[in-house]
């Protein structure tokens, strides 16, 4: 049986991987040689933090964060609230299954254009969010609700157990994994296609729009603080929300 990793082993060796990948930054920008088509590590850290101090910085991160976070959220209520109807009432997954897998395969692309078309720029992140989390969410609520253990559920039944706790005990302890492995693959979809929606539709006080900008002004050591932006936002956002949902799972 293999021992768990010390913890100072485990910080050493994310450490040096770090370390390795952006030594292969640094040497692909050197072997480009033009920071204007491949930005250095160094040029990128000085571009963020230059950007750091200003207001319009902040808020672009809040506009986008509280539009992701607002796609997300209603995805994840409205997800779990519809999986567990259809869960109850066969008819409508039946009803609602072909259109969500026609939600899940349609390209991204596509829902944008259609909700600029519609509603314009101001509600594109969270329109998209939603729709590229929901899917993921209903199936999970529909899959772990069936695959709560029928003996319990037998045996709360013959004992006359409150539905309340059924709920409680029987059916929230099966659906918690599924849920969880959908919200980590959402969170992380959820800002990669609500940051591309901004792109396009460059809503105000977006971090899609600044990336915009920097790509029309060539700006490439901006563009690349902004992804560095995104990627921070996007594992902290995933990690807070993946902690509360543990909280409630146990």
């Amino acid at each position: 049986m293999m021992k768990p990793a010390n913890p100072s082993h485990r910080f050493l060796r994310g450490l040096l991987v770090a370390l390795f990948w952006l030594g292969v930054w640094q040497a692909s920008s050197m072997l480009v040689g033009k920071p204007v088509l491949f930005a250095s590590p160094l040029d990128t850290l000085r571009a963020l933090w230059q950007m750091l101090p200003t207001a319009g910085f902040w808020q672009s991160v809040a506009g986008s964060l509280s539009r992701v976070a607002l796609g997300f959220t209603l995805a994840l209520l409205l997800g779990m609230a519809t999986g567990m109807l259809a869960f109850r009432f066969s008819v409508l997954r039946a009803l609602l299954a072909p259109l969500l897998t026609l939600v899940k395969t349609v390209p991204v692309a596509s829902f944008i254009i259609l909700i600029l078309v519609w509603f314009g720029s101001g509600e594109l992140t969270v329109i998209v969010s939603l729709l590229i989390v929901f899917p993921q969410i209903f199936f999970a609520t529909v899959n772990g609700l069936e695959s709560a253990d029928r003996e319990l559920l037998e045996m709360s039944r013959v004992f006359r157990v409150f539905r309340r706790r059924i709920a409680w005990q029987v059916y929230r302890p099966a659906l918690m994994p599924y849920l969880l492995s959908a919200c980590a693959s959402g969170l992380g979809m959820s800002w990669k296609a609500g940051i591309a929606a901004e792109v396009i539709g460059t809503p105000l006080h977006s971090i899609g729009e600044q990336m915009y900008l920097a790509k029309v002004y060539l700006a490439t050591s901006e563009l690349f603080a902004w992804t560095l932006t995104v990627i921070v936002l996007s594992l902290l956002f995933e990690k807070t929300v993946l902690s509360l949902l543990r909280r409630v799972g146990r």
